[in-house]
C-alpha cells in the first residue's frame, strides 16, 4: 500500500474528527530516536514527539527490551489484581512528584486522568463547581470538553453544569489590555471575582496546566500560581494541576512544571509521555484527598502490566538521563535561536514557554498581533519541505509548537534550527 492509498482509506474509513496535518499528510512507518521515516522513505526531524509524547525518543532499546519481556511473561490482569507492576510505579510517582501527593489511579489517557480527578476533589470537598481557565484543554469526553477553555474544541453544548472559565494568564495577549510586570497579575485576581459572581463560593477545584499547552504554550507569570491557588484554597477548593505536557521535565530543571511556580497541587494527573507512547493516564493526590474515594471504581485497562512497564522504563531512562537538566540546557539552545528568528522575521509575534516547551506565536502585524494562521500553515508545510515535523496549535491555530524528545542531541537542535530557518525564510 503507497501513502496515497493509506491518506484514501484514512478519509473513507476513519471519523472525519481524525484530522492530520499537511495538504499531504505524513504516513510514518518507522521512527527511531529524534528520526521519523515515513512510508515512501523519507526520513524527518520530529520535533514533536507524537504531540510531546515520545519523551525518550522513538524505540528506545531500554524501552523495546523492556515491553518484550512484559509481553511475555504478562499482559493483562485487568486492576481487581494487585500487580508488582502497578505497585512499583506508583511508589515511583510518589518520589518524583512535588509535595505530598502519594495515592495513585491509573487509566489510559489524559482525558480520563483529569475526569478521574475532577471526580475525586468532588468527592472529596462535596461541591461541585470547577474554576477551570480560558485557552485551557483538557480532553474529549464531556466533562474534559466542558472545562476545555477553546471553541474549536468544544464539539458539543456544555452538558457539565458548574464549569466556571477565569481569565488566562496570557501576557502576550492580555485580556484585561494591561502590560506584565505592572499589571498587579489582575488576571489571576479574575479567579476570586469569578467565584464571587457566578458560583456558589463553594468550588471543589481549580484546575490548571502549568503551561497551556493546546492552547498555545501559554506561560504564566511567575507570580500567577501562588496568587490563584491562594484565592482557590481561601474558599475550600483543591488545586488539580494538569502536568499531561509538562511532566518529567519537559520544562527544564524540574521535574513536573508547577514546581516552577513554587506551589503544590492537591491532585495531579499525567498522560503522553509518562509511558513514552504507550496508552497511560494517571492521577495522583495527597493521602487525605484520595482516602475520600471510598466507593466502587475501577479502570479495566488502567493499570495494565504492559503499560505499567512501559512507565517504569520510561522513568527510569529520563532519572538515569537527567531530562529535567538535559530539558533545561537544550531548551536553552533551542530558545536562544527562536529569539534571533524573532528579530529576523517581522511575522514572528512572541516566543514563549520553558525548557523543551517552546511556542511561536505568528502575526500579521505586530503592532495590531492580529493572529496569522495562514503564515503558520505555511510554515509548518515549509518545514515538512525541509524534513522537520513540527506542532500547532492556539486559539487562533497560529501558534507553532515545538517540543522534542527529551534526549534529543545538541546537534540534533542545531540541525532542526537551521531546518526552521530555511521554512521562516520560504514561508515570509
Amino acid at each position: 500500500m503507497d501513502s496515497q492509498a493509506v491518506r484514501a482509506k484514512h478519509k473513507e474509513f476513519l471519523f472525519p474528527c481524525v484530522a492530520n496535518y499537511y495538504a499531504e499528510p505524513v504516513v510514518i512507518t518507522e521512527a527511531h530516536g529524534s528520526t521519523v521515516k515515513d512510508l515512501d522513505g523519507r526520513e524527518y526531524l520530529d520535533f514533536f514527539g507524537g504531540i510531546l509524547t515520545a519523551g525518550i525518543g522513538h524505540s528506545h532499546p531500554d524501552f523495546v527490551k523492556r515491553i518484550q519481556d512484559q509481553v511475555a511473561r504478562l499482559v493483562h490482569t485487568s486492576s481487581v489484581y494487585p500487580t508488582v507492576e502497578q505497585v512499583t510505579v506508583a511508589e515511583r510517582l510518589t518520589q518524583i512528584t512535588p509535595g505530598k501527593l502519594k495515592k495513585s489511579f491509573f487509566t489510559t489517557s489524559g482525558t480520563e486522568a483529569d475526569e478521574t480527578a475532577i471526580m475525586l476533589a468532588k468527592i472529596y470537598t462535596g461541591q461541585q463547581e470547577i474554576i477551570a481557565l480560558r485557552h485551557s484543554y483538557a480532553g474529549r469526553s464531556q466533562g474534559a470538553i466542558a472545562i476545555t477553555g477553546q471553541q474549536p474544541w468544544r464539539v458539543l453544548p456544555t452538558q457539565i453544569a458548574g464549569v466556571k472559565h477565569a481569565l488566562s494568564p496570557y501576557c502576550y495577549r492580555c485580556p484585561l489590555g494591561l502590560e506584565y510586570p505592572d499589571c498587579g497579575i489582575r488576571c489571576a485576581q479574575d479567579i476570586e471575582d469569578l467565584i464571587r459572581t457566578t458560583t456558589t463560593g463553594r468550588p471543589a477545584a481549580f484546575m490548571a496546566e502549568p503551561i497551556q499547552g493546546a492552547g498555545g504554550f501559554i506561560t504564566p507569570p511567575k507570580e500567577y500560581f501562588e496568587i490563584a491557588v491562594g484565592i482557590i484554597r481561601k474558599y475550600g477548593a483543591v488545586f488539580i494541576c494538569d502536568e499531561v505536557q509538562t511532566g518529567w521535565g519537559r520544562t527544564g530543571d524540574t521535574w513536573c512544571g508547577i514546581e516552577h511556580w513554587g506551589v503544590e497541587p492537591d491532585i495531579m494527573t499525567f498522560a503522553k509521555s509518562i509511558a513514552n507512547g504507550f496508552p497511560v493516564g494517571a492521577t495522583i493526590a495527597t493521602e487525605q484527598v484520595a482516602n475520600a474515594f471510598t466507593g466502587l471504581s475501577l479502570s479495566t485497562f488502567g493499570g495494565n502490566p504492559i503499560s505499567m512497564a512501559a512507565v517504569d522504563v520510561t522513568l527510569e531512562v529520563m532519572q538515569r538521563e537527567n531530562t529535567p537538566k538535559r530539558s533545561a540546557e537544550r531548551g536553552k539552545q533551542l530558545r536562544d535561536a527562536l529569539e534571533e528568528f524573532k528579530q529576523r522575521f517581522a511575522f514572528i509575534g512572541d516566543v514563549r514557554g520553558m525548557g523543551l516547551m517552546q511556542g511561536i506565536e505568528f502575526v500579521e502585524d505586530r503592532k495590531t498581533k492580529e493572529p496569522s494562521p495562514r503564515k503558520t500553515t505555511a510554515f509548518l508545510e515549509a518545514a515538512k519541505r525541509q524534513g522537520l515535523l513540527l506542532g500547532k496549535g492556539g486559539l487562533y491555530g497560529n501558534v507553532i509548537r515545538i517540543a522534542p524528545s527529551l534526549l534529543i542531541s545538541k546537534a540534533e537542535i542545531d540541525d532542526g534550527c537551521k531546518r526552521m530557518e530555511r521554512a521562516l525564510a520560504e514561508a515570509q
